[in-house]
């Protein structure tokens, strides 16, 4: 049985948008703590993150787009010592402190430093707990609690420098990963499935209609059986058919019927029964190589059994 490794870093905590904002450092303690208590946490391999560079990070987004959170950093720092703000706003839900460009650094890095690891056969699989998350964050634009697209940078990455020909997405968020089918819209090397709540935000759920996506709308209060039909109708044949070598997933747990972010009804045994499928794919062509991250989940202690759940699936625990 494979290593599956647990990519942290301390430093993602200290990226903070506010009291009461849901994406709060407290997702991660949360997290840790359900896996320290159950001995889940005993079966990983714990690994420290590393930054992201800005050549990886140009492999999803814009020189503009990186160059203007760095710069926005720089004056934030400038100003708090100061005496100015300790935040500034990049839209209605989405805000920077000066912690906030080096954890998404980390973020990115995190999914970067996994990738490296299960390629090389180092471990077999890999869980990114860190923040903050990334699926709505497009080549150009940071939004919707997040700033680089993680598993984009990670799947471009896959495929530019370590050669990889076929790469899997799989994104179960009850949001729609608009930034990520941005970044990965037409790149045949790389297969996009995914399902979520719709209408939600983001505005109008997938605008795309490549043929490497496969969007899968589902209405409020759907349940877990009829996600669970619907990713062995939608999701599998397409994954058979890409044959990927490596499985990446955005693993948003927002869509669990105790979260108040959504209205979808997954339960625990919802995550592990996809986490189990997606396993067995993996197995069969990828030599088990999966690199989960962490996305959405605000209901702490439902985000906490769920990721537990999933990880259990990864590690064979």
């Amino acid at each position: 049985m494979g290593t599956t490794g647990f990519f942290v870093h301390e430093d993602c905590r200290k990226h903070d948008m506010g009291p009461g904002h849901p994406e709060c450092p407290e997702r991660l303690s949360a997290i840790e703590d359900r896996l320290l208590i159950t001995g889940v946490g005993d079966a990983l391999e714990r690994r420290q993150a590393k930054p992201a560079g800005m050549g990886e990070l140009l492999l999803a987004h814009g020189r503009r787009h990186v160059a203007a959170l760095r710069g926005l950093n720089d004056i934030l720092v400038e100003e708090i010592a100061a005496g100015g703000p300790e935040r500034y706003s990049l839209d209605t839900d989405t805000s920077m402190n000066r912690h906030t460009y080096r954890a998404a650094l980390l973020s990115a890095g995190a999914a970067i430093d996994a990738v490296n690891a299960v390629v090389s056969g180092e471990m077999e699989n890999a869980f990114c707990c860190t923040r903050p998350p990334g699926h709505h964050a497009t080549r150009n634009q940071a939004m919707g609690f997040c700033f680089f697209s993680n598993v984009a940078v990670a799947a471009k990455y896959a495929c530019e420098r370590l050669g990889l020909k076929r790469v899997a997405i799989v994104d179960f968020d009850v949001h729609h990963g608009n930034g990520t089918e941005d970044i990965v819209a037409g790149d045949e090397r790389i297969l996009m499935v995914s399902f979520f709540q719709h209408p939600f935000y983001p505005e109008g759920g997938s605008l795309k209609q490549d043929s490497n996506l496969v969007n899968c709308p589902v209405p409020a209060y759907t349940r877990g059986m009829d996600i669970r039909e619907l990713v062995d109708m939608m999701w599998m044949p397409k994954l058979e058919a890409h044959q990927p070598e490596l499985i990446l997933i955005s693993a948003g747990f927002d869509s669990h019927r105790d979260d108040e972010m959504g209205q979808l009804g997954l339960v625990e045994q919802d995550f592990t029964w996809i986490t189990q499928r997606l396993k067995d794919v993996a197995q069969r062509y990828a030599n088990g190589r999966i690199v989960s991250c962490l996305e959405g989940g605000y209901n702490l202690d439902a985000l906490a059994r769920s990721v537990e759940a999933h990880v259990r699936v990864l590690a064979g625990v």
